[in-house]
Parts: structure tokens; C-alpha cells; sequence
């Protein structure tokens, strides 16, 4: 544990990167890669709390506007996010690692319900523990979640995993001159309206001071990387 610069961390994964090349369902090769590192971590000591995003599947507000109710739209994206969280926990198993999923929402013949001092006491244990349905409440982007989980958890870092590798002042793939941030506050986050979260997740990081990492899960080995403090992606922080 000498050389792991975090204990306990919250890692976001968004449900697009576990798509892979596919852009939409599954991609197994992608998930036993990013597992296998998961492993790695959790062999190194760190506990790790998950929460994954659905846009693999669904996106709510994307996906269902101008067509269904928002709430109900934004219901089947918590849904999604447990298609994910299982998938997660069933390649973690198959590695030999101790999982648990819980859901915001409960469904108890398939996960246990969110509860944060039972979540807490499973990262003790050694137990990765996958974050499903969001917050449980419509009109609340995963990222949020995520935020708010790292808080519940008392977690030293958001690691938000994504198919780009890290913060830019424009989309990289629409310009090619676009510039690559190392670090940020989190109120150049906000005044510039850069695209690391949305602005109800940058503001509950900043003012629960944790920091977020942004990087690439086109290596998976960057989690790994990130937990033994390597310079990867873009740090938002509140003095960077």
C-alpha cells in the first residue's frame, strides 16, 4: 500500500467505453479488461466503489425526448445502469473478486438495495461494490451519482473513465486544434462550460472538495496507473 497514492475511490465508468468499438450493447473483451485491472487495484489494497453510466443502452433524456415523459424516460436509463452494474459483477466474480451490486432502486431479487453503511463495510471487507440506478431519481445524470456515492463513501478521488483522455477547451474529434487540460478548478470547469460533468456533479465535487481525474479507458491499465499516482488525463480540483 506504500505506493498507492488512494485507498478508496469512486470509479465511473461510462456505459459508451464498455461498449467499445460496438458504440452500443456490450463488449466483453473491453469489460474483462477493465476488470482485470479493477483486480489489480483491489489486489494492491484499494477499495473500489463503481458507479456505471447506461448510454450504452439508453440514454433518458437523450433517447426519450420529445417522445415520453421525461421521469419515465430517465427510469429506463436507471435501468440500463443495472444492466451494466450486473454485467460488471458477473466478469469481477469470474476473476475471483468479491463483489456486491446495490440499486438506488430496489430490485431484490437481483441486487441488494443501496444502503451506505452496508456499502461501506464491504469496501472494508475487500468487496467492490457496483453503484446501480443512479441516484434513484429522475432528472440526475449517473455523474451525479458518482459524486454523490464518492461522498457517501467518504472516497479521496472520482475517476471518471471515458472514451477521450481527458479535458479539452473543444470536442478533440470535431477539432483538431483543440487544447488538452492537465488540471482545472472547478470554477474554470463551470465559467467555460467545459464538458467534464454536468454542472450539478462539478458543483457537489466542489463543495465536497474531491477532486475528479478524467482519462482514457482505451487502456484499461490507466486505472492502475491513476490509483499509484501517475500523471493521466486531467485533474479537476478546487487550487490547481
Amino acid at each position: 500500500m506504500s505506493n498507492v497514492k488512494y485507498k478508496r475511490i469512486l470509479l465511473k465508468l461510462s456505459g459508451e467505453a464498455l461498449a467499445g468499438q460496438k458504440k452500443t450493447g456490450l463488449d466483453f473483451q473491453v469489460i474483462n479488461s477493465v476488470c482485470a485491472t479493477v483486480k489489480e487495484c483491489v489486489d494492491l489494497g484499494v477499495q473500489v466503489g463503481i458507479v456505471v453510466g447506461g448510454g450504452n443502452f439508453w440514454r433518458g433524456v437523450k433517447d426519450g425526448g420529445g417522445h415520453m415523459d421525461r421521469t419515465r424516460a430517465d427510469h429506463m436509463g436507471m435501468l440500463a445502469t443495472t444492466i451494466n452494474s450486473l454485467a460488471v459483477a458477473d466478469v469481477l466474480e469470474q476473476l475471483g473478486v468479491p463483489v456486491r451490486v446495490q440499486t438506488a432502486i430496489e430490485m431484490r431479487a437481483l441486487a441488494e438495495p443501496y444502503v451506505r453503511n452496508r456499502a461501506i463495510r464491504h469496501l472494508e471487507k475487500g468487496r467492490v461494490v457496483i453503484f446501480g440506478c443512479g441516484t434513484g431519481n429522475p432528472f440526475f445524470s449517473t455523474d451525479t451519482a458518482a459524486v454523490l456515492r464518492a461522498a457517501e463513501m467518504d472516497a479521496e478521488v472520482i475517476m471518471k473513465a471515458t472514451n477521450v483522455d481527458g479535458v479539452y477547451d473543444s470536442d478533440p474529434k470535431k477539432n483538431a486544434d483543440a487544447v488538452k487540460f492537465d488540471e482545472l478548478t472547478y470554477d474554470e470547469v463551470l465559467a467555460r462550460h467545459l464538458n467534464v460533468m454536468d454542472t450539478t456533479a462539478t458543483s457537489l465535487s466542489m463543495d465536497n472538495d474531491i477532486p475528479i481525474i478524467v482519462f482514457s479507458l482505451q487502456d484499461s491499465e490507466n486505472i492502475k496507473r491513476v490509483i499509484l499516482g501517475e500523471k493521466i488525463g486531467t485533474v479537476v480540483r478546487k487550487d490547481a
